[in-house]
């Protein structure tokens, strides 16, 4: 009877972990190199393409309102929207990168998605290009709560931002979702790619800060002692 019990045990304990594995998986399509350009004959924008194939496992909104539909190469002047930049010179990094409108039209245009943050992440990393003086209005949540995050360094066509995640939801099921929020009399357009969870954390802008000034005075002193 006890062996028949540990057996039922082991049984259970097998079945939560496949349950755990198989349906709170893994964010994916973090780069968003996994898009298929399908264009939408008689869509209702210029180079349409369904949501599903240009972002999969993402999920499209504007305010509240889920958008099926979207558009590639081909953003929009004024509106809240949502766009593939797929092959046009525009991307970040890769094929496809995501250019995020904050308009006049609704409050916000966010992608979405849900899936199992990593056991060991403590920090979430991704490009980010603001693309006017008004972009400052990009809003990055996990888990329903909102991540400070700060720039980390500079490269050519984009900045490397990185903020720290709550300790409490690594290796939990959570909802990312990243936000340009609403504009009036301009544009709140902002241009991502390379989303990613890291293992270690960001040191605050105050800590960045000093290490950039420790390296301009290290760097300072050199050349002066190569005089």
């Amino acid at each position: 009877m006890k062996t028949t019990i540990i057996k039922i045990a082991t049984v259970a304990v097998s079945l939560l972990t496949f349950a755990q594995n198989g349906f709170c998986q893994g964010f994916v399509n973090l780069n968003f190199e996994s898009a298929q350009i399908i264009p939408i004959a008689g869509g209702p924008y210029v180079n349409s393409i369904a949501t599903s194939n240009a972002l999969p496992g993402w999920t499209v909104l504007y305010g509240s309102s889920q958008q099926s539909v979207m558009s590639y190469n081909a953003p929009a002047l004024g509106s809240t929207f949502v766009t593939l930049y797929a092959t046009n010179g525009l991307q970040l990094a890769g094929n496809y990168s995501v250019l995020l409108q904050g308009g006049g039209t609704a409050s916000a245009a966010t992608i979405s998605q849900t899936g199992l943050v990593p056991a060991d992440a403590l920090s979430l990393l991704f490009y980010g290009a603001a693309n006017s003086s008004l972009s400052s209005g990009l809003v990055v949540s996990l888990g329903g709560q909102d991540i400070s995050f700060s720039a980390i360094s500079n490269e050519l066509n984009y900045t490397l931002y990185g903020g720290n995640i709550p300790s409490d939801m690594a290796g939990q099921s959570e909802q990312l979702m990243f936000s340009a929020l609403e504009a009036f009399g301009g544009y709140n357009n902002w241009n991502i790619d390379n989303i990613q969870f890291s293992t270690s954390p960001i040191p605050e802008p105050s800590e960045l800060a000093l290490v950039a000034i420790g390296v301009f005075l290290f760097g300072f002193r050199r050349r002066n002692s190569l005089r």
